[in-house]
């Protein structure tokens, strides 16, 4: 009994501690977070922390029902997904660069978000942005193949997965929290748009990468 915990415990922290330098590094996830955070506020920035936590779950599956597998070893699956992936990126950038820059503000409402969205695009935009992320897939067969056994049954790597969606929306959320506190906000202040461009080239060069050969 006590081996059989000890097998999945160290399998359990062989995956957290790759899950923590992987989700810490920056990406897609994080730079999507980070626009909302400055451009939509709190509350839209955590909601699509939710979503990216969420879309992990769709590769967590993909990994336990062989289709990641599929997608690794079909190059034009793999493509596809790819390109499906950088176009909705270069989409989210562009919108970004094309922001519009703020009318004048008044002393009060600097470091205020000076646009609006709504609940479930928030949502649905930090889903999409990791679930079509064919690389993320890639990433978490990986970590299965690797630092999990054949034989350990699938509940457990159930299991495994809920923690690594629920890890994965936390950290986003702790950064939202961070990165919408009224001193970041302030700091950026009017300047706000500026950011927002930056952040849409950002994406874009995200989604370049996203379809270069490695």
């Amino acid at each position: 009994m006590i081996e059989y915990i000890q097998q999945y415990w160290l399998e359990f922290l062989t995956i957290a501690s790759v899950h923590l330098l992987a989700v810490a590094s920056p990406g897609p996830d994080f730079a999507i977070v980070l626009k909302h955070s400055i451009s939509f506020g709190r509350r839209a920035a955590i909601i699509t922390s939710i979503g990216v936590g969420v879309a992990i779950l769709i590769h967590v599956a993909y990994s336990l029902l062989g289709i990641g597998i599929l997608i690794k070893t079909t190059p034009v699956l793999f493509q596809v997904f790819s390109y499906v992936a950088a176009a909705y990126l270069l989409y989210l950038g562009w919108g970004a660069i094309r922001s519009p820059a703020p009318k004048s503000l008044g002393a009060e409402e600097v470091g205020k978000p000076m646009q609006l969205i709504s609940d479930k695009k928030a949502f649905m935009v930090g889903f999409l942005t990791n679930g079509l992320n064919p690389k993320a897939t890639l990433f978490f067969l990986s970590v299965f193949a690797v630092a999990v056994s054949p034989d350990t049954p699938n509940v457990i790597k159930l299991g495994y997965g809920l923690y690594l969606a629920i890890a994965t929306g936390i950290w986003f959320c702790v950064l939202s929290l961070f990165l919408s506190s009224k001193k970041v906000t302030q700091f950026i202040g009017e300047k706000g748009y500026w950011f927002d461009r930056v952040m849409g080239v950002v994406l874009i060069l995200l989604a370049i990468k996203l379809v270069m050969p490695v």
